[in-house]
């Protein structure tokens, strides 16, 4: 089969997957802080709080402003924004543009992955990878949360595709691993004891882990110097633009899923110039 046929079903099946995911990043901080609850009332000796199903295929998707449950023609990625010019269809209250954004984001990564290592495993795993990595990015963006369910199940997978050394070999992946995530650690530890504030969560710890098992050891550097430097110059922008303060918190995460990817494309080029630098 053609490299435009391959293109063409990663651009379709990526909006596919876009649309999933816009649920999956508001469903499932939602689903975590009801778990939360229940955990609480079970520790109370509480009573169990009576909570609606809720998860990422129930309820069916509804306009937030009337209820209005989204049809199947309704929900066609990217079109049906379009198409509806970006209001709902019963009350016409705005529907936000991150919403194709997202799906047409999720597409573009899906051809570049295939672009960039064509249609064989790698450009698969790395499709599941770029996936994770920008629900991960978004949700810690909305929320400061980087949940387990998936930062988890991003380094195992890790471990898995470099059991055939797809990216790096399974010792530098296993090193990678425990490096990334020792090396969040000791910062986290190191600013709490001088500040006596916490500078990040533990949910960045175990990201810079998963990325170290995909990615191996030797790109930790540069994962942690990408993700720094523009984490710095974006939190710089928004004290100075949006007059953001010093004591409000700016999520890592996003910063650190964008090096991934960057240095998923394009890391040992980047190392190279790097190093000789």
């Amino acid at each position: 089969m053609s490299l435009e046929f391959w293109i063409f079903t990663a651009a379709l099946f990526g909006l596919m997957v876009g649309s999933f995911l816009n649920v999956v990043i508001h469903r499932l901080p939602k689903m975590m802080e009801a778990d939360w609850a229940m955990q609480c009332a079970e520790l109370r000796n509480e009573p169990m709080p009576e909570l609606p199903r809720y998860n990422l295929a129930v309820p069916r998707s509804a306009c937030p402003h009337c209820g209005h449950q989204i049809t199947a023609l309704e929900n066609i990625p990217v079109i049906s924004w379009f198409a509806l010019r970006g209001k709902c269809s019963s009350c016409k209250a705005p529907i936000s543009a991150r919403y194709p954004l997202v799906e047409a984001s999720t597409a573009a990564l899906f051809v570049a992955a295939i672009l960039h290592f064509g249609p064989t495993a790698q450009g698969l795993a790395a499709i599941v990878f770029l996936t994770i990595l920008l629900a991960l990015a978004l949700i810690d963006f909305d929320t400061t949360l980087l949940p387990d369910d998936l930062t988890l199940p991003l380094m195992w997978g890790g471990l898995l595709v470099n059991l055939w050394g797809m990216y790096t070999s399974l010792p530098s992946a296993v090193v990678g691993a425990m490096a990334g995530y020792l090396s969040l650690w000791s910062v986290y530890w190191g600013f709490k004891l001088l500040t006596g504030k916490e500078g990040m969560g533990y949910g960045d710890f175990k990201l810079l882990a998963a990325l170290g098992a995909w990615l191996g050891w030797k790109m930790l550097p540069l994962l942690i110097l990408l993700s720094s430097f523009v984490g710095a110059l974006i939190g710089i922008a928004l004290m100075v633009l949006a007059k953001r303060g010093r004591d409000i918190p700016i999520p890592f995460g996003p910063y650190l899923a964008a090096a991934g990817a960057i240095t998923l494309f394009w890391g040992e080029s980047l190392n190279r110039l790097y190093l000789h630098l």
